[in-house]
């Protein structure tokens, strides 16, 4: 009979973008974390369970809050607190244009750059968590995001592969 050898696994929370959007993984994340919380404790956070943590857009916003380090190398944000945060900042993050000519304004700025500037969402975010380096997640994380002005795909990482070895 042969040996089964032992799988190493990697357990990845992968986060989808869409804008105001996040507030439905907001409400998925929040329920999974108390059902963990039922199971681990009041303090179980969705960093003690996933090796890494990655989202596009404003799942990356959501992998900042979820990862970002409290002064005892916690997770900052529990996920009950990322729909309130959209509920309280998304006007400002995400402004919509009113009026009749909203949908020619939305195409031409779709076409000319980022549809939104994003100067208040770095501000929020600075204030958030104040100098917190990607190095200093408290688990590793993962940020596609697309530079507008290079026109290229950029990646924010903290997770670096040494090796990937599968093992049968």
């Amino acid at each position: 009979m042969e040996q089964v050898k032992p799988v190493n696994f990697i357990t990845v929370l992968s986060i989808d973008g869409g804008g105001v959007r996040g507030i439905i993984p907001g409400v998925v994340l929040a329920y999974l974390e108390s059902q963990l919380q039922e199971i681990d404790g009041a303090n179980a956070r969705h960093a003690d369970y996933f090796d890494v943590i990655a989202g596009t857009s404003t799942g990356g916003l959501i992998t900042a809050m979820l990862t970002a380090p409290n002064p005892n190398n916690r997770p900052l944000f529990a996920a009950r607190e990322i729909v309130p945060f959209y509920l309280k900042n998304m006007p400002l993050i995400f402004p919509q244009n009113s009026g009749i000519f909203a949908p020619l304004v939305n195409t031409a700025k779709a076409l000319t750059g980022p549809k939104y500037n994003g100067e208040y969402l770095q501000k929020t975010i600075k204030e958030m968590t104040e100098n917190t380096l990607l190095s200093q997640t408290v688990t590793n994380i993962v940020i596609p995001s697309f530079d507008v002005e290079k026109l290229q795909p950029t990646i924010f990482s903290s997770y670096q592969v040494l090796a990937l070895i599968l093992v049968f």
